[in-house]
């Protein structure tokens, strides 16, 4: 993120920046970084917080007006060129958000960020003016497996996992069962940049599940925050629901197991008010697999993932020493927490979610379509790799290459390329 931030700064015809992610994904963070390392100040206010800082947006949108109010409020000067002006938590304030195209058009000198947790809420929810073609927008996701391997202290095995990716050979045994042991630990810990500190700290899962928690009940604050009480009562029960749909044989999404009778029309709202605050990922059912994919994507069936696989864990109640432990287990439940970590590191590399499901009930946990290609993708939670379902749709779709990703090494077999689940970043 922090490359993207510094080609943002440089690029011609730059426009205020609009970060968006979930709440704790490290947002605040890395924009007080960028702003420390590449500029001579930063001056940053949390519009959720701070009124007067609000205020100064209310009188009229000219940014020369604001820039000295927000002066004023901070007692620093907010310099062309030389300062990083960070609007945090701008869902607050529909004002600011709409002096965003000021600043584009009439102050572009001005380096202005902006960051909102819930700002596809608030959008949605709103009649919020959002300055479409006038901003840069930018996604934080969190920790993916090779930022946890950093902040493990192991940059060295991630450079020899990309290594070896590249180049489709093997990984020595050693190093193969080191890496499959972090990624079991990122099971447990997941990517929550707090999380992921108290455990390079400490090495211990009891002192982070306290922080998991924590960030569980700051999600469903918000729900009440930025919904109705009727709502925020249906967004809670869709998002408890999340464990059990995944526990299931087919793991798409029911609204029969958030409640009984449920529907479309209970629920619907509040699954997109979960996907607008980062807090799921949805992945969408394909019938067809045919370029372009988004034109062939079913209307009614979906998938949802918790947005951090540590979230899923701790909500779901799987005792860390299951995850972590090298001997294979018969629990069903790993092969949902092994399908939803490969569905945020697709999301952290951009890629979007899709399933395959013809009707004779075959089904391919994703496909991601890389340019003119469509490549099928199944996941399998340990050493027995039989794929039924991929093997149908090569027969239907005899696409180029195809990608098992499990618990085997490197590989090559009868034109279907293992990947071990360390080494989907490098995907």
């Amino acid at each position: 993120m922090m490359e993207e931030l510094c080609r943002w700064r440089m690029k011609a015809g730059r426009m205020p920046l609009v970060l968006n992610g979930a709440r704790q994904v490290g947002k605040t963070y890395i924009l007080e970084e960028f702003g420390r390392q590449y500029y001579a100040n930063t001056v940053r206010f949390n519009l959720e917080a701070d009124v007067r800082a609000r205020m100064a947006f209310e009188e009229d949108l000219n940014p020369q007006n604001i820039i000295l109010q927000l002066e004023t409020i901070s007692s620093q000067r907010i310099l062309p060129q030389q300062t990083l002006l960070i609007l945090d938590e701008i869902q607050a304030s529909e004002r600011a958000l709409t002096a965003l195209k000021s600043f584009c058009e009439q102050a572009p000198d001005y380096h202005v960020c902006a960051a909102g947790s819930m700002l596809g809420v608030a959008i949605h929810r709103e009649e919020y003016s959002y300055p479409v073609g006038k901003v840069d927008e930018l996604q934080l996701f969190p920790l993916d497996f090779e930022e946890f391997l950093w902040a493990m202290s192991k940059q060295t095995l991630a450079e020899q996992i990309r290594s070896h990716a590249d180049s489709n050979a093997k990984m020595p045994p050693a190093l193969h069962e080191d890496a499959l042991a972090l990624w079991r630990q990122y099971l447990v810990v997941g990517g929550m940049p707090a999380v992921v500190e108290e455990y390079a700290k400490t090495n211990s899962t009891v002192h982070i599940a306290d922080i998991q928690q924590r960030i569980l009940n700051e999600y469903v604050a918000d729900m009440a925050k930025y919904a109705s009480p009727a709502t925020s009562v249906k967004i809670r029960a869709c998002y408890n629901s999340i464990p059990a749909q995944l526990a299931k044989e087919n793991h798409k999404f029911q609204y029969k197991v958030v409640q009984r009778g449920g529907s479309a029309t209970i629920f619907g709202e509040s699954i997109e008010w979960l996907n607008y605050a980062g807090i799921v990922l949805k992945c969408q059912e394909v019938e067809n697999a045919i370029i372009p994919i988004a034109a062939y994507v079913g209307l009614g069936d979906f998938k949802l993932y918790m947005s951090d696989v540590g979230l899923l864990t701790i909500k779901s109640g799987m005792p860390p020493s299951l995850l972590l432990s090298p001997t294979p287990i018969d629990n069903t439940f790993m092969g949902a927490i092994a399908e939803n970590y490969v569905a945020q590191a697709l999301m952290a590399k951009h890629i979007p979610l899709h399933y395959w499901r013809n009707s004779n009930t075959a089904e391919l946990d994703f496909l991601w379509q890389k340019e003119t290609e469509i490549i099928p993708i199944e996941v399998k939670k340990g050493l027995h790799t039989r794929a039924k379902s991929l093997n149908q749709f090569r027969q239907t779709y005899h696409p180029k290459v195809a990608v098992r990703i499990s618990q085997k090494n490197f590989g090559l077999d009868e034109g279907i390329r293992s990947i071990p689940f360390y080494a989907v970043f490098c995907m």
